[in-house]
């Protein structure tokens, strides 16, 4: 690729919304579509499912029915809906399978897809990404009615497509996001994951409760397309090949990134040897697979705790499930801003606000799983308790899934991939176990044990990265050779969050 900045144009939106927050809010998008179409078949299979069927044909374990004595019996609320019964006879396990084999797909994709972000087109990657989900979703309801095996390669297809995603943002944001504002734009592009399963949590609960669940995949699908066309007329790879933006825009990215603006030319070998005995890296590898399987526990689990244990219908189901992940959104997003302020007033450095996000993360949501495995049946009270945990899980986006960025701009994509790539196991994991533990003994002390499992993870994750978590660059970031000439030849290489601010800023930037 060649390293000359096109013409500018000017911006869309004149002096309403600068370029790197169009690319912010439509990479947003982008993210919630693709959480959105992941999360939809939880809720969808409330209703796609035959509950009398499976109640009738559950084997009852010796172990389960003294379980079940033990246990208090949840009631529903005042609701005098029917049970809702769909044409799926699909046992546990097979709907654990169904769910975890979106995962399958975004396990082996991730690393490749990096890899072509970094070299060939981050834009383009994403671009795939949104397309292949928006197929496979409209296709699902065909699937379903032919055979479960053709759902789950449905899923298989929309994992590939989803496994790229936060390597290919993270690309993009390593060429477009002033230093000091990097917290916030990755706040807002991964924090998009949040509003789309508000969104699509409560689209399905609604669709399937009124027109039926082939118009969850439908509806949520066909409206969609709207954003493949928006992504390919308003994003482009870097600074310096957007037209639609101003000079002043342009200029103060590139100048801020200390680059021009772009990768272009060869990028340094990946130090893979320093890689794998950094630190810093293993601190975030242990912070994004721990707080993963508490992520995908309750992104992906929430639906059904909320069916078996608490009795909630799917109308109910999709309002008390969808609300705690629209207040994440809003408080990662206070807290983002918050930390780079701090940052940018220098009260605290790089590697605190990674840590303080990263701790509020976990430490919270660990507390309210222990809470709520003794509150019994009172909905209200475990309803708080997940709002509470699920909105602070917020912390992550300005935590250690913006850390990649700082400990090394120059590979942030492959970094993420990895990190990421371990961290779809408990993706893998969690329907399958949830399915196995509840397997005939839909309890509340099934449930405590899945919840005690996932508190264990998040104290390994807060001593892990509380040990290792850093924000400085790594001096592996350059690759094994140093080669200042390419700075000179004008080769992007990403400032690192709490070097050279002073600078290239004032507190006019923020």
């Amino acid at each position: 690729m060649g390293d000359n900045a096109v013409p500018i144009k000017g911006n869309v939106l004149g002096s309403l919304l600068p370029a790197r927050y169009i690319l912010a809010v439509l990479g947003s998008i982008g993210m919630a579509i693709i959480y959105g179409l992941k999360v939809n078949l939880s809720v969808a299979m409330v209703a796609m499912l035959n509950h009398s069927a499976l109640a009738h044909n559950a084997p009852m374990s010796h172990e389960a029915s003294h379980q079940t004595a033990a246990e208090p019996v949840c009631q529903g609320g005042n609701s005098t809906e029917a049970v809702e019964d769909g044409p799926f006879a699909w046992s546990e396990p097979l709907q654990g399978a169904i769910l975890s084999c979106y995962f399958w797909g975004y396990f082996v994709s991730q690393i490749p897809g990096a890899r072509i972000a970094e070299s060939v087109s981050a834009k383009w990657v994403m671009f795939f990404s949104v397309f292949i989900n928006v197929l496979c979703t409209l296709l699902t309801p065909i699937s379903a009615n032919l055979h479960y095996g053709a759902v789950i390669a449905m899923r298989i297809g929309e994992g590939i497509g989803g496994g790229v995603t936060f390597p290919s943002m993270h690309v993009m944001l390593a060429s477009w996001a002033p230093p000091n504002e990097r917290s916030v734009m990755s706040a807002i592009v991964y924090a998009g994951t949040a509003l789309g399963t508000v969104i699509s949590m409560l689209m399905a609960g609604v669709l399937a409760g009124t027109l039926g669940w082939e118009s969850v995949f439908y509806v949520m699908g066909g409206l969609s397309c709207l954003w493949l066309l928006l992504w390919v007329w308003l994003i482009q790879d870097t600074p310096n090949k957007q037209a639609l933006m101003s000079q002043e825009e342009r200029t103060f990215i590139t100048s801020s990134l200390g680059s021009e603006g772009g990768h272009s030319g060869p990028k340094p070998a990946i130090p893979w040897k320093k890689v794998f005995t950094s630190a810093p890296f293993y601190g975030i590898l242990i912070a994004h697979v721990c707080n993963n399987w508490g992520w995908y526990m309750l992104l992906i689990e929430l639906p059904f705790y909320m069916k078996q244990v608490l009795q909630f219908n799917i109308k109910e189901n999709a309002v008390v499930t969808a609300i705690p992940f629209l207040t994440m959104w809003f408080f990662s997003m206070a807290l983002s801003k918050t930390l780079d302020a701090l940052r940018a007033r220098g009260k605290i450095n790089t590697t605190i606000a990674r840590k303080t996000a990263t701790l509020i993360a976990s430490v919270i949501p660990m507390c309210c799983l222990l809470a709520l495995c003794y509150i019994g049946c009172q909905r209200g009270v475990a309803v708080a308790l997940m709002t509470i945990g699920i909105t602070s899980i917020g912390g992550m986006f300005c935590g250690f899934l913006s850390n990649h960025i700082d400990i090394a701009p120059n590979y942030a994509g492959t970094l993420m991939a990895i990190t990421n790539t371990a961290a779809t196991l408990p993706g893998i994991t969690v329907p399958i176990f949830v399915g196995q533990i509840t397997h005939g003994n839909q309890t509340i002390g099934a449930w405590r044990i899945i919840f005690f499992v996932t508190i264990a993870l998040y104290i390994i994750e807060i001593l892990g990265y509380s040990f290792l978590g850093s924000g400085e660059e790594q001096p592996w970031n350059k690759g094994d050779k140093q080669n200042n000439s390419a700075v000179e030849n004008g080769e992007a290489e990403a400032t690192p969050l709490n070097t050279k601010e002073s600078k290239t800023y004032t507190p006019q930037d923020e």
